[in-house]
Order: C-alpha cells, then sequence, then structure tokens
C-alpha cells in the first residue's frame, strides 16, 4: 500500500520563524541543501522522513503537530462555508486540502468574505441598520471573531499559559494563597458578601474586590483569578492582543476577557501539575474537580487547551450546548471539526444529557468521514444567585471526547466494547453539509447533494437524497 505523502510548508515555516532561524540556518540544521528546505516550505516536496527525525533531535519537535492542525479546521470550516447555495460547483475535498496546505491565508480570507457576506444577507433579511456601523468591515461579528481568534489558536496561548503556571507555582500550587499573596502585594483587600451585584465587582477606587457568597468556591476562585489577570498581568494580556488584530475595539475588548478567563483556567489548573494528575487519574473528571478545587466545566475545558508543543495531552473535544441545542463554547483538537453555524447533530449524547442530570452519559460515535470516537457528556445546573427558592438557575450540557485510539487511557471506556463495530453510533456534524442519506432525524436536507422527490411514495424523509 503507498504511503500517503506528508506536505506541511506552513508548519515548517511557522517553526522555523518561531526559532528566528534563517533559513540557511534551518536547513543547516535539518542537514537538506537551502533549495530543498525552500520547497518544502513551498510543498513543493513533501517533508521527509529524515527531516522529520531532524526535527524531533534537533528541536524536540511533537510530529504531531504536522498531522493536525489549523489546516484541518480550515478545510472543515471551507467545506461548510462552501455548501452555502450561492456556491453551485461542488469543491473536491483534496482541493480544499490543498487551499489550506499552500495557501492558509488565502482560506482564512475567504472564510472571512463569506462571514461578512452571510451576516450582510441575514442584515438584510431582518431589516437591521447596524450594516452601517462606523470604523468595523461589514459582517465582521465581534463575538465570532474572537471565537475564531482561540479556535486558530489551538485554544492554547503559550504565554498566558507559562505566566499562569509561574504564578500558582509561587505558593507550591495553593491557588488561595496566590490569590491572597497577588492581592496583597496590589494592595487589594478581598471581600465575600451575599450583597454583591453578580459574581465579581472591583472597585478600583477603594481597591477592594467582592466575591458573592451566594457562588460557588470554585467560581469565587476563577473570579479572583480574573481580576488579578486583568490588573497583575494587564501588559501580557495587551500585549497578546496586539498579535491578533482585531477589527474592532468591540472584539478586543471580549478578547481582553477572555484571555483574562484563559489565565484563571490555567493558574486554577496548572499545566504540568495538572497533566500529570490527569494520567495518574486516566482523566476522571470528578476526582481532578476535587484535587484542584474546580468545576467540572473548568476540568473539562481545561482538558481542550493541553495542547503545549513537546508537551501535549491526549488530544480531546469540547464543547458546551445550551438547551436549544446552541453550542456556546466549542473547541477541538481532534479530528471531529463543529459546525461554524447552527446546533449540533441531535443524535449526539450532548443533548440527551438533560434528561439525565447529575449524570455521565457515555457514546461510541462514527462520524461521516468513518473516524470514531469516544464521547462523554453531563448536563450542569448552576443557579444565577445561589441556591434559593424561585431563583434562575441556569441549564447547559457539556461534553468532552476523544478519538477511540485514546479511549483505553480514559477511565470512562472501561467495560465498554471498543472493537464492536455495531455499538457506534452514527453522527454527524450539521445537517445542511451531513452526507448520511438515511438519518432518521434529519432536519435539513444537505445542500451539496440532489434531492429526488415523488408524490408517489414516501420514507423516513419527504425526499430522497441522491448517493
Amino acid at each position: 500500500m503507498a504511503t500517503q505523502k506528508l506536505y506541511a510548508g506552513a508548519k515548517l515555516r511557522e517553526t522555523r520563524l518561531r526559532l528566528k532561524l534563517t533559513q540557511k540556518a534551518f536547513a543547516e540544521r535539518l542537514g537538506v541543501s537551502l533549495p530543498y528546505l525552500n520547497q518544502m516550505e513551498n510543498n513543493n516536496r513533501p517533508v521527509s522522513s529524515a527531516v522529520i527525525l531532524a526535527l524531533v533531535q534537533e528541536f524536540e519537535f511533537d510530529v504531531n503537530e504536522l498531522a493536525m492542525g489549523e489546516g484541518e479546521r480550515l478545510a472543515s470550516d471551507l467545506r461548510e462555508a462552501l455548501a452555502d447555495p450561492l456556491f453551485t460547483d461542488k469543491v473536491p475535498p483534496a482541493d480544499l486540502r490543498l487551499l489550506t496546505t499552500n495557501a492558509p491565508a488565502l482560506a482564512r480570507a475567504f472564510l472571512s468574505l463569506h462571514e461578512a457576506y452571510r451576516q450582510a444577507n441575514e442584515r438584510l433579511a431582518s431589516l437591521d441598520e447596524a450594516l452601517g456601523q462606523e470604523g468595523v468591515r461589514p459582517g465582521a461579528s465581534p463575538w465570532d471573531e474572537v471565537r475564531d481568534f482561540f479556535h486558530y489558536c489551538d485554544n492554547y496561548i503559550d504565554a498566558v499559559d507559562r505566566a499562569a503556571e509561574r504564578f500558582a507555582a509561587e505558593s507550591d500550587g495553593d491557588v488561595d494563597a496566590a490569590i491572597a499573596k497577588a492581592c496583597e502585594q496590589m494592595g487589594i483587600t478581598l471581600h465575600v458578601s451575599q450583597d454583591v451585584p453578580g459574581v465579581r465587582h472591583y472597585d478600583a477606587a477603594g481597591s477592594k474586590l467582592w466575591l458573592s457568597a451566594l457562588a460557588s468556591e470554585e467560581t469565587r476562585r476563577f473570579q479572583a483569578l480574573h481580576q488579578i489577570a486583568m490588573l497583575k498581568y494587564s501588559d501580557l494580556i495587551d500585549a497578546t492582543l496586539d498579535l491578533a488584530r482585531f477589527q474592532s475595539g468591540t472584539a478586543r475588548s471580549i478578547a481582553q476577557i477572555g484571555l483574562a478567563n484563559y489565565f484563571a483556567g490555567a493558574a486554577l489548573l496548572p499545566y504540568g501539575r495538572f497533566l500529570t494528575a490527569a494520567r495518574a487519574h486516566r482523566y476522571d473528571l470528578e476526582r481532578l474537580a476535587r484535587e484542584f478545587g474546580a468545576s467540572l466545566e473548568q476540568v473539562a475545558h481545561r482538558l481542550s487547551t493541553m495542547q503545549r508543543p513537546g508537551a501535549k495531552g491526549l488530544p480531546f473535544f469540547f464543547v458546551r450546548v445550551d438547551q436549544a441545542g446552541t453550542i456556546t463554547k466549542r473547541h477541538s483538537a481532534t479530528h471531529l471539526q463543529f459546525a461554524r453555524y447552527g446546533g449540533a447533530c441531535p443524535l449526539w449524547n450532548v443533548h440527551r444529557a438533560f434528561e439525565t442530570p447529575g449524570r455521565f452519559l457515555r457514546q461510541l460515535a462514527e462520524t461521516p468521514d468513518g473516524v470514531r470516537y469516544l464521547c462523554l457528556a453531563r448536563e450542569i445546573s448552576v443557579p444565577v444567585a445561589g441556591a434559593a427558592f424561585r431563583a434562575p438557575v441556569r441549564r447547559f450540557a457539556i461534553a468532552l471526547g476523544c478519538e477511540i485510539s485514546h479511549a483505553p487511557e480514559i477511565v470512562y471506556s472501561d467495560g465498554l466494547d471498543l472493537k464492536d463495530t455495531s455499538g457506534f453510533e452514527p453522527i454527524g456534524i450539521s445537517c445542511r453539509i451531513c452526507e448520511r442519506r438515511d438519518c432518521h432525524q434529519r432536519a435539513l436536507p444537505p445542500l451539496e447533494s440532489a434531492l429526488t422527490v415523488s408524490p408517489d411514495r414516501r420514507g423516513i424523509l419527504p425526499y430522497e437524497v441522491a448517493g
């Protein structure tokens, strides 16, 4: 059987620039000629096994970075965008992979253009006058822009992550002690009260940080770390935001909050210590939550961010879904990529989690591309203003999963027959791009396929999807 050639010019070039090496110096370290390196960086030649070995030996390179990353996410996003009825010709997957490998900047530009077109259409349809917003290009949703920033960073921000890890290490991993020490250094007094509006309030004039006594302990801890990030690490956050080059001040402000949240999660669950514990406990979410004083959502989200070069954890996907099926958080370090628009596949167990609150649901699932996953889902209920009669409660479900090859390393796979192919449920990404012809839960016809409608017969659907 022929071996698939590996073209990874963008990743090679990115690695060289990160190391601040010239092409000549990089070629010498890899043991290849300058023209040969130039051809590999421009995807005119595949990356050879000798070059991969040199990358590992010379730079301790994680070879998994060559196999996965931005290209796969870009290809998935392009495929969904191209399912728009605007495009009449079907683009082969091989062409999409070629584009994302050779010209990732062009692929991102296309996605931005399509997003602008899509949002402009939506605004016109609803007679929204926001198209004329001053200083912002039409279609540039600040929320989506920030979401894509984290998405294409692998949801891992190295400088912020390492700063948070050092912050926790200063107090030997005692996060509460680290919070108290930081507040003392900044001259901030910390107060916990039932009268706090919301869960956190910082009085800059009085140098007082108020946290709600009605919030859970892990929430108060997280919010304190968030405020410390905004005050003590503002220069680091601003430098990261400068590199991102957001289109608007709104997007920058949203990203600032996101980076402070990232710091809080990384300080609460420091990379090295958390990864060691996760492996030792076989990724038992409840056990990890107790050990680190964190919530289940915080632990699950953190597991999906363990993408530090040279020290990666298991590749997980993580999502949070509300009761309407809308994805409110998403990240995937696996082949599974989530729909940018609309809800998740109704056959996925994350939707059934609302029926069994307080319990973990396990599912063996297979996507249309033949990749199989172990999926874990659980409903989460969070009182908005503390536990009280008639107090509003936020309900959502979280899902965490990995490809089946990693499942034996996870405690939740115990007792499941991972080799029984009949036990894997077929799931998709989104109905509008799903290729399955016989799905009994299909809400919309696939945009890339022709339909046959017959007045004389009716199957599961009122139409048949062409093969």
